[in-house]
């Protein structure tokens, strides 16, 4: 693994979506006031939707690399 993998203060895609769980349970619990829940659900969309984006990136790249695996093991 490469030294940026190891540093403890990176930040990653399963760091969001602890995020987003925590937000979720948050605000089950009434952890936040009314006067805060529009920052918060603010927040909350915004990472919704670029957890949304980074699968569905993901799911093409995987579709991509099938697909290229595929047409090399027709070729070979």
């Amino acid at each position: 693994m490469s030294e940026q993998q190891n540093n403890p203060q990176d930040l990653n895609v399963q760091d969001l979506m602890t995020m987003k769980a925590i937000i979720d349970l948050a605000s089950e619990r009434n952890a936040f006031k009314p006067s805060e829940m529009a920052a918060v659900g603010i927040v909350y969309n915004k990472l919704d939707a670029f957890l949304k984006a980074v699968e569905e990136q993901q799911k093409a790249a995987k579709a991509a690399a099938e697909a290229a695996a595929a047409g090399e093991n027709a070729d070979g």
